[in-house]
């Protein structure tokens, strides 16, 4: 049915409990995994003459997100090892993290984009995150909404 199956991550407890699912949902298919975490492009300080020594540069800035998309996408690496499933990881980065998912997945020839309903920013939106709502309207191939019944609990140190 599916080959492979592009599954985002942000880096939230949330957003990796829905990736460890999207894992277990490609090892059923017999589907290979490409792993994504988009990064917001670099920003310029705004209003300020000079840059302030402390600010990264973009190289520093891509190299720090890039280690932070390593992280981010781990948990789906590992899920994937343990099961026996082909994957790939890609941080990628973007304006708009949806039109990019939608961008990657098909450039990657991906079959299937499968996210969670909400990801960081989900108290804030009523029925689906507004990434999973933009990546709806906008993808050209299919894409499984997996919702958690239970949040994740933080992990206490």
């Amino acid at each position: 049915m599916y080959s492979k199956i592009l599954i985002t991550t942000d880096g939230s407890a949330v957003s990796s409990k829905t990736a460890c699912a999207g894992v277990t949902f490609a090892e059923q298919l017999g589907a290979e995994v490409l792993a994504l975490f988009v990064a917001p492009e670099y920003q310029y300080p705004i209003y300020v003459e000079i840059i302030p020594p402390s600010y990264p540069s973009e190289d520093e800035y891509r190299a720090a997100m890039r280690r932070a998309g390593a992280e981010h996408t781990q948990d789906v690496v590992d899920s994937c090892a343990r099961r026996g499933v082909r994957c790939e990881t890609m941080t990628a980065f973007a304006e708009s993290a949806a039109l990019k998912i939608v961008d990657v997945a098909q450039s990657n020839g991906c079959d299937l984009i499968f996210m969670g309903s909400h990801g960081r920013s989900g108290w804030g939106q009523l029925l689906l995150g507004s990434v999973t709502n933009k990546v709806l309207s906008h993808s050209r191939i299919p894409v499984l909404v997996h919702r958690l019944i239970k949040e994740p609990t933080a992990n206490k140190k």
